[in-house]
Parts: C-alpha cells; structure tokens; sequence
C-alpha cells in the first residue's frame, strides 16, 4: 500500500533518486488558505533536524521546492485531490552503482529484490527516507487544519526515541475495539522508516509500572488535560481521547550503514565488504521529530473528519 488515512487520505510516490517524489492528497476540505511558509518550515525542520548541532546530519543538499499541480485555486483548497511534486535535484546515482547486484545489511535490498525481482539499488529506491519528504507536505497541511481547531504538536528526542506530545484534542476523538487512537498511531508510526517500538504513555515504560500505581487518579473537578493526575494513558481509553494530552513514544534504529564499509551478499549468496559509496546519514534521530508529527496530525484529522459524522448531538 502507498496509501494512508481513510478521510484524509495521502499517496506517495517517486524514488529516492528519481526525477521527483511526490503526493496526493484526497479528502481535504475546500477553503483552506494554504500556509506555504509554514510547510517550507516543516521540510526544513525534516532536512536540517530540530537541534542547531544537527545542521550537518546529511551531504545531499536538497532544496525540497513544493509544486503544486492540482487542488488549488489562489492558494486555497478546491476540495478536490491536492497533487505535488517535490524534484530530486541533488542526486549522485554513480555512487550507487557498486550496489547493483549486492544486498545491504539492514537495509530493504534483499527483501525488494525477493519480493518484486528488481529494484532500485540508487540510494535505496522507494525503501529511502527521502520517500517521508511527502508525508511532511501532507502533515503540515493536516497540521494548519487542526491548529485551526486549537490542536498542537510538540515532539523532542533523546537518543534514539522520538516523544510527542499533541495538545488540544478534545474528548471522545476516535474508536474502541480495532481502530483506536493508539492503534491508528502505532500504525502510523511504525511505518516510518527505521521505527522499532511504540508506546503511549507520559513515559516509554509506563506499561511496566506496578498495578497500583498505572491507573490514572481523577482530580476533583478535573476536566480535560487536568482530568486526572498523572497520564500514564497518553490521553487515551479504550481507545478514545480523554482530553488529557495525547502523549507517545516512538524507538528508531540508527542508519544501518557503517562508515568503515559493510559485508553485502550478492544474488548467489556470496559476501562481499564494500566500503560505503555515496551520501549516507549516519545519525538520522534529529530529522525525525517533524516526521513523527506529520504522521500523527494525519491520524488526527483523519479521525476529526471521521468524528463528525459519529458523535452524539
């Protein structure tokens, strides 16, 4: 599937070293005045890391240009689908051509070649983070929507686990049993590239702590995000939002690839050491933050545009 969300819907598309990726997004509603400075913001945010020491975490050097195709008319929504591209201007495919015919350590190499019988060994094809470019376009968008509504994210890291917090969100958000918020988030997440783990909570290890001490206590009178003394929930039962702050954490491996080369496997089952070629992260944990909150603020819209239709009068 290169498709996510139900109501808010986005497609991606392109490859890592091709001529542009890109995406459509279906089920915006009309008459949003597009903040465009606001998503130039957001892709700086993916491409520089959200931490003044992380302005060098790459050497490909993209200008990440949005072009709108469709869906607009004077910078507002039409209501019909909102296509883009982005180019890729800052390419080095000769780099890659040592990887033609070898597989990767910890990367999707084998399992693209296993699954389709060819694949696009420049800068990983469709497996590269470049691909996550669209979904922070989309997010932003999603993001303008639902600040409209008074709803904000905030995300930081520490080592390698990205925290978001999204405050704002009102009561009665989302569905119990297969398609809770917590659900729809730790799908979300885990379909980023490199995430591990997942898990709710105003800490990772909230699920570990002792059965008295996990239930979030009411406060006298509490009512929304002073509902209850602790979150130990992230703002969710039963999979619904309690008005509390949606709080998660999402684990990231780091870059699997080494800088003093690794051993490939070719078609034949051979091992090869081949030291790296090309432009590669090795430390991408900073970038991550503004790609964790795309994803969520389009969980959260989606569920929001879903909402109107289920809540009581």
């Amino acid at each position: 599937m290169n498709s996510f969300g139900n109501q808010f819907r986005l497609t991606t598309f392109g490859e890592s070293h091709g001529p542009a990726v890109g995406g459509v997004v279906d089920g915006c509603p009309a008459g949003i005045v597009i903040d465009h400075d606001f998503i130039t913001e957001e892709l700086r945010r993916r491409r520089e890391g959200d931490d003044i020491c992380a302005k060098e975490l790459t050497t490909r050097h993209e200008s990440d240009l949005v072009e709108w195709l469709s869906g607009l008319k004077d910078g507002i929504t039409l209501g019909t689908p909102l296509s883009f591209i982005i180019k890729n201007t800052d390419c080095r495919s000769e780099d890659y051509e040592s990887l033609r015919d070898l597989c990767r350590p910890g990367h999707a190499d084998y399992t693209y070649s296993e699954k389709y019988g060819i694949r696009d060994h420049r800068g990983g094809g469709r497996a590269s983070g470049r691909e996550t470019v669209a979904r922070v376009v989309a997010g932003a968008l999603a993001k303008q929507i639902l600040r409209g509504k008074g709803v904000t994210f905030h995300s930081s890291y520490h080592d390698h686990e990205v925290c978001c917090t999204i405050n704002g969100v009102p009561t009665g958000v989302g569905s119990p049993i297969f398609d809770r918020i917590n659900a729809r988030l730790a799908y979300a997440m885990l379909s980023i590239p490199s995430a591990m783990a997942f898990a709710m909570g105003d800490t990772p290890d909230a699920f570990r702590l002792p059965q008295q001490e996990y239930p979030d206590q009411w406060q006298p009178h509490g009512k929304d995000d002073t509902l209850t003394f602790t979150n130990h929930c992230g703002g969710i039962q039963g999979g619904i939002s309690n008005g509390m702050p949606i709080v998660f954490h999402v684990g990231f491996h780091l870059p699997p690839t080494q800088p003093d080369g690794m051993t490939c496997r070719d078609n034949n089952g051979n091992l090869h050491h081949v030291a790296p070629h090309g432009r590669h992260d090795y430390n991408h944990i900073p970038r991550l933050p503004v790609i964790v909150e795309s994803m969520a603020a389009m969980v959260l819209l989606d569920l929001t545009l879903q909402q109107q239709t289920q809540s009581h009068p």
